[in-house]
């Protein structure tokens, strides 16, 4: 008979598998985004603010792609008076956990972090939930800071629902960037820094796996 401790481990494993099993399929039916080429030259630096689920795995996931210079978990949505872990936990602030993430679009695309965020980040047909966390604070959206941002998540998500990637709409919201606060510093990194934590290890090293295996020209280490 396995011990306590080899049976945990053996069903976080089974979970990992599943649930990477489910993601890489999911990812081999998403496209492109179609007509995504840039009319003007692309600016040097851009940000982009995306939240999915709780922002440790968000976080972790572009920390890994080509391109990507800085990413910071923190919140959006609501005000700077209620932009502490605590208070946003209530799902009562209006905030979403988020990441800005500062690239190069010479390198990556916007269009490119989107199918990142809809195929290894979360399931954008959740709502106001991402696995085992519930509450508005984990909704998915995607906050724009430009017309041109605005123009390629709502084309892409329209692209994606017509196209059935997906057995559900995306419930994806698409609304103005106000203001970005950077959360604690002790939820910055946090995969990194804790690799071994339980819930690192069976929600989000999957979704790591899953980049690796399905955006290999992208992902760094």
């Amino acid at each position: 008979m396995l011990s306590n401790r080899r049976t945990t481990r053996f069903w976080a494993l089974a979970a990992i598998l599943a649930i990477l099993a489910l993601a890489c399929d999911r990812i081999s039916q998403i496209p492109a985004l179609e007509n995504s080429a840039q009319a003007q030259p692309a600016p040097a630096h851009e940000t982009a603010v995306l939240a999915g689920g709780c922002f440790w795995g968000v976080d972790a996931v572009f920390k890994h792609v080509t391109g990507i210079s800085e990413v910071t978990s923190g919140y959006s949505g609501g005000a700077a008076s209620t932009a502490r872990y605590e208070l946003v936990s209530t799902g009562l602030t209006g905030h979403a956990e988020s990441v800005k993430v500062d690239f190069d679009p010479s390198k990556i695309s916007y269009a490119q972090l989107l199918k990142i965020f809809f195929s290894v980040v979360h399931d954008p047909t959740q709502l106001n939930r991402q696995g085992p966390d519930a509450g508005s604070q984990y909704r998915s959206v995607i906050f724009y800071s430009s017309d041109e941002q605005k123009k390629i998540a709502q084309d892409y998500i329209a692209q994606l629902n017509k196209s059935g990637a997906f057995s559900q709409p995306i419930a994806t919201q698409v609304v103005p960037l106000k203001h970005f606060y950077p959360a604690e510093e002790h939820h910055q990194n946090f995969l990194a820094l804790h690799p071994d934590n339980p819930y690192i290890y069976v929600n989000d090293l999957p979704k790591l796996a899953a980049l690796r295996e399905k955006f290999r020209d992208l992902y760094k280490e």
